[in-house]
C-alpha cells in the first residue's frame, strides 16, 4: 500500500490550518507556502475536503479555508476517506465497485482473512490519530506557529 500525494497533502494542510489558525479563515496561499503544496493542487484537493464536511471556506478578501468540525474529531482516517484513497492492501478484499474484480479463490483463500485483517488495522490506525494528535506533535518539535492574518484595531 502507498498513499498518494493527495492524502499526504491534504493531511497537512488540515493540519496547517488546525495548527495557524487564529479563529480566523486561513488563505490558500498562506497554506500554500508553508506546506509547498501548489495552488491548483490544493484547491483540488480541498473541493474534496469540503464535500466531505471536513473544511469550510469563506469568499472574499479576509477568505480562506477554516475547519467545519473540533481538530480533535478530524481523523486521518476522515482525510484519506474524503479523497477516496484506497486502503486495501490487496483487490481481493477491495470494496466491491464496478470496476472492481471478483476473486475466484476468495473462498478457499488462506492469505484472505490475513490482508483483511492487516487493512483493518491499518484502517483503524488512521481513525486513531486525530488532527489535535498533529497538532500536539507539532508543538512537541517545536514548530512555530505562524500567521499572516491582518487585523484592523480602528474603531
Amino acid at each position: 500500500m502507498k498513499l498518494t500525494t493527495m492524502t499526504r497533502y491534504g493531511t497537512r494542510a488540515v493540519f496547517d490550518i488546525a495548527y495557524h489558525s487564529i479563529g480566523l479563515p486561513v488563505p490558500v496561499q498562506e497554506i500554500s507556502t508553508r506546506q509547498e503544496i501548489p495552488i491548483r493542487y490544493l484547491e483540488q484537493i480541498f473541493h474534496k475536503l469540503k464535500r466531505a464536511k471536513l473544511l469550510k471556506s469563506k469568499k472574499g478578501p479576509s477568505g480562506g479555508y477554516v475547519l467545519a468540525l473540533a481538530p480533535e474529531k478530524i481523523t486521518v482516517g476522515d482525510i484519506i476517506r474524503a479523497v477516496k484513497e484506497p486502503l486495501d492492501l490487496v483487490f481481493c478484499v477491495s470494496a466491491k465497485t464496478e470496476n472492481s474484480k471478483d476473486c475466484h479463490r476468495a473462498e478457499q483463500c488462506v492469505t484472505r482473512p490475513v490482508w483483511e485483517e492487516a487493512g483493518r488495522l491499518i484502517k483503524d490506525y488512521f481513525d486513531s490519530i486525530t488532527i489535535t494528535d498533529l497538532c500536539e506533535n507539532a508543538r512537541l518539535r517545536d514548530v512555530k506557529k505562524e500567521s499572516n492574518h491582518p487585523f484592523d484595531y480602528s474603531i
